[in-house]
């Protein structure tokens, strides 16, 4: 079995949104086999076969490599992530760059990485021994009893940035990329609007071109 590893959110990734013209390019992510994987858990998954990022990564199969979580963490984090933010379009592999960014910030401080594992524990336990597994109503339950926590918080706070900036969810959620340094988004295939007359020239300031 070949597997996508999930790239670094921190790094640039090859599948990045074209600005100049809005287009969306293929989701180059690397293969690698799953036996190279050594990390503490490890996530793996597959992209629904027919969706949008199923036709553009190179295969459907992924998987992420945990440095310090466990695998049963990880699944915990994710899910855990979906009651918080819930989107039907994103797939589970968006949701496990919230588990990969929460394994580095376990990885690098010890006091995260006891948070952490005692916040999955908690979940796990609340359902009955595994989280994920649960039903959504029971998951959602649980999830609003932590509210307030710094467990909630840490992981409330890290949605923000993992599930929304990253080439997947661009592609997901159709955002092109910025138009600011571009004269905005109405010369980038916003402007067949036709029912309203053109507006004049000096109606808008002259683009900045540094």
């Amino acid at each position: 079995m070949r597997v996508i590893p999930i790239a670094d959110t921190s790094a640039p990734a090859a599948g990045s949104c074209d600005e100049d013209t809005g287009e969306v390019r293929p989701v180059s992510l690397p293969l690698a086999r799953r036996d190279f994987l050594k990390g503490s858990g490890l996530l793996f998954g597959s992209l629904a076969t027919g969706s949008l990022l199923a036709g553009l990564a190179p295969s459907t199969a992924w998987a992420l490599e945990l440095k310090k979580l466990t695998s049963a963490e990880g699944a915990a984090l994710m899910a855990m992530g979906r009651v918080l933010y819930p989107h039907e379009k994103l797939p589970d592999a968006v949701y496990a760059l919230l588990a990969k960014d929460l394994d580095a910030k376990a990885a690098g401080d010890a006091a995260t990485a006891k948070l952490l594992s005692d916040g999955t524990a908690w979940l796990n336990k609340s359902a009955g021994g595994d989280f994920a597994r649960a039903k959504p109503a029971r998951r959602q339950e649980i999830v609003r009893s932590m509210e307030g926590t710094a467990f909630f918080n840490t992981v409330r706070g890290q949605c923000i940035t993992s599930l929304y900036d990253n080439d997947m969810a661009y592609a997901v959620f159709g955002y092109p990329g910025a138009s600011w340094d571009k004269s905005g988004y109405i010369t980038r295939g916003f402007q067949d609007l036709k029912w309203l007359p053109a507006p004049p020239l000096e109606a808008s300031p002259k683009p900045y071109m540094g």
